[in-house]
This record gives C-alpha cells, sequence and structure tokens, in this order.
C-alpha cells in the first residue's frame, strides 16, 4: 500500500486541509448561495454591476467554472486517494490550489485584467489535474487516466470563454455555456454510471446490475456529439433531434436498471435518482420541443440545476457523511434541501415556458429554492467538513 500517513504529521494539518473535499464543497456550497443572490440582483433591479465581466457572462460562467468545476476538483482529489492508494493532497498543496480558485473568484470585483484572471483560473484546473494525474500514472490505475483530457478540454473552454469577452473566438459565449454543459452531463454519465447504481445496491442489499456497454455508448456518446454540434448552429434539427432522444431514452433505460424504485426509504439515495432523471428527461423534452427556441433554450436549465446541480447537492452531503467517519445513513435529515432544489428546478424550467411574460417571478422563486438547499448545506454539514474525522483517522 503507497498510502503511508504519519498521524503526527497529518494532525498539525488544520482539518480543511486535509482532504480536497472539505475546503471545496464548504466553498462551492457558500458560492453558490452567494453567486445566484448576486445575479437575481442585478437580473431584477437594472443596478449597474460592480463586476469588471458582462453580468450574464459572469453568472453562467461563475456557475460552471466556480460552483460546479469546484465540487469537481474537490471530488477529484478525494476520491484519487480511494482509487490509487496514494495520499490525497493535502496541507499546503492543497491550500495552494484553492487559492487559486479563491483568488481568480475575487478578482472579478476589481480592475485586474481579464488575462491575468484567465491565468489564475486556468492555474487552479490546472493544478487539480496534475494531483490527479500523477497520482494515476505512479499507480498505473490508467482506467481513471480519462479525467485528465476532459480537465484539459476544460482548461481550454475556460481560457476561451475569457477571450469571448473580446470579441476573439468566432463564437459567442453561450455557445461555449452549452457546450460545457453537455462537459458536465457526460462527467455525470460517466460517475453517475459506477457510483449510483453501486451505493443503492449497498444500502438496500441488492444486486448491482451488470453494465452493459452498448447501453452506456447509446446513453453517453451523444453527449460527447452535441457538445461539438453547439459550435454548428447550421447542424439540421433532425440529426440533433436524434442525438437527443437516443441518449434520452438510453440514459433512462440505464436509470431504471440502477434500481431507483427501491431506494424511497432513503434520502440519500433516493435524491441521487430524482436528480439523475433530470437528465434523461431532459433531453426527451428539449427533442420534443427543439423547434421552440425559447423552450430549448430554458430547458438548459433542466440539466445546470436538476442534473448538475442537484447531482452535486446529493453527492456532497453523502461524500461529507463518508469521508469525516459518520454512519452515512444516521446522519441529520435533509429532504428539505432536495425537495428545495427540486422546486427550485421547475419553477425556473416549467415557469417560464408555461408563463414567460412572469420570467421575473420563475426566476425568483427558483433563486430562494436553490438558496435555502446550498444554504442548509453549509448550516449542517459546514461544521463537519471544519472539524477532523470523529473516528480518529486521517483525512
Amino acid at each position: 500500500m503507497i498510502n503511508i500517513v504519519d498521524k503526527a504529521k497529518e494532525d498539525r494539518i488544520p482539518p480543511i486541509l486535509r482532504l480536497g473535499f472539505r475546503p471545496f464543497f464548504f466553498l462551492a456550497a457558500s458560492y453558490a448561495v452567494f453567486t445566484v443572490s448576486v445575479w437575481v440582483w442585478l437580473f431584477t433591479s437594472g443596478h449597474t454591476s460592480p463586476l469588471n465581466v458582462p453580468p450574464v457572462w459572469w453568472h453562467a460562467h461563475e456557475m460552471l467554472f466556480g460552483v460546479a468545476m469546484a465540487v469537481v476538483a474537490g471530488f477529484l482529489l478525494t476520491a484519487i486517494q480511494t482509487w490509487t492508494g496514494v495520499k490525497g493532497t493535502s496541507g499546503f498543496r492543497l491550500a495552494l490550489i484553492v487559492g487559486f480558485w479563491l483568488l481568480a473568484r475575487v478578482l472579478f470585483w476589481t480592475d485586474t485584467p481579464l488575462v491575468v484572471i484567465a491565468i489564475v483560473d486556468a492555474a487552479f484546473l490546472i493544478v487539480s489535474g496534475w494531483e490527479v494525474g500523477y497520482r494515476v500514472v505512479i499507480t498505473k490505475k490508467w482506467r481513471n487516466l480519462f479525467f485528465i483530457p476532459m480537465l484539459l478540454v476544460a482548461v481550454v473552454a475556460n481560457l476561451a470563454s475569457y477571450a469571448t469577452i473580446k470579441g476573439m473566438p468566432p463564437f459567442p459565449a453561450s455557445v461555449l455555456w452549452e457546450a460545457m454543459i453537455w462537459w458536465f452531463m457526460m462527467l455525470i454519465s460517466i460517475m453517475g454510471g459506477r457510483v449510483i447504481p453501486f451505493f443503492t445496491a449497498k444500502r438496500f442489499q441488492l444486486q448491482p446490475p451488470t453494465p452493459i456497454w452498448w447501453l452506456d455508448v447509446c446513453a453517453i456518446f451523444p453527449l460527447l456529439l452535441l457538445a461539438i454540434i453547439s459550435f454548428f448552429p447550421m447542424v439540421p434539427h433532425a440529426f440533433e433531434m436524434t442525438l437527443l432522444l437516443v441518449a434520452g431514452i438510453a440514459q433512462l433505460v440505464r436509470l431504471y436498471r440502477w434500481q431507483g424504485l427501491r431506494s424511497f426509504s432513503e434520502p440519500l439515495v433516493w435524491s441521487l435518482h430524482v436528480f439523475y432523471l433530470a437528465l434523461p428527461v431532459g433531453l426527451i423534452s428539449k427533442a420534443l420541443l427543439l423547434g421552440n427556441t425559447w423552450a430549448s433554450h430554458t430547458l438548459l436549465h433542466m440539466f445546470a440545476m436538476g442534473t448538475l446541480a442537484g447531482v452535486v447537492l446529493a453527492m456532497i452531503t453523502r461524500v461529507t457523511m463518508g469521508h469525516t467517519g459518520r454512519e452515512i445513513y444516521k446522519g441529520p435529515s435533509f429532504q428539505l434541501a432536495y425537495i428545495s432544489m427540486i422546486a427550485a428546478t421547475l419553477a425556473r424550467v416549467i415557469g417560464p415556458i408555461v408563463w414567460p411574460e412572469h420570467l421575473l417571478l420563475s426566476v425568483g422563486i427558483a433563486a430562494i429554492g436553490w438558496g435555502m438547499a446550498f444554504t442548509l448545506f453549509v448550516i449542517i454539514f459546514g461544521p463537519m467538513l471544519w472539524k477532523a474525522r470523529l473516528d480518529g483517522h486521517p483525512g
């Protein structure tokens, strides 16, 4: 076993810096509340923005590269220890990565040149990728190497997003946001296929389903193609609709095989299934409404809020319970947060489609539900992240 921990040395590290999930889950949840609050204030009040970037750009960028990418980093920097047996990033090295992430967020409120912010933001992803990648290489756990090219794509997309502010690439920022949403849907599909059926089977003493390779291909490969064609607006609707329907149906069958219908007695499990359900529902709905530009665009929030933010909320609660030495299924009740996120997603998606004249009301209701969900995480689980494990183990 390569993972040898000096307990005395570990105890000298502040608990918040002992594994990646601790600072990044806390910061991501806190920032999720802050960014949406600021965005709704700017969106509804008409006040002049104090940011040095366009508010709409900042909202989309920070949801994806601020909040969501922080969770990705925290998850990978934690999971890589389990996958490889090499001690995860901690202490000063972890503080450095957190510092890059935090500095990029703060610089948006200053007159710092965009190129500097872009470099700092890219450094956060590059150093995170290095910490994950070298552990995979030295242990030859090649199955987990696919995260590295995915992170490299994210770095390029992030840098390109800054360039769109200056009108440099031959595409607008909205194209990048859509492509990155598909990037996150691919990541959640891959990781969800690993952990959701495993968590479900383990909790209810079930036989986990055997993966079907062609079903996984049908569910995930169209998402890659959807990300690519985001940059080509002249692609025929029939082709895009086919991709959406194939992926949606395959994802629905895949999710059914994960036995979520047996999980309704356990919020930490049913939440994963319900939020993942937003992916096939969103894909199929988008296919059927592809000719309606407003509805098709609005449905992107089904993926961004329902799938991405919802699965994130469900995962960070479970990971926090497990990695802080607690009994996973004997923790505090968190159903209200899950229900709040479900309500927020429905308000943000269905409201503007059915009642577009009440867009501001829908956005306000969605923001309240979103804010409640992540505030509850900070209040209930935040203290766990700042304290040492209950069982005395490192991490």
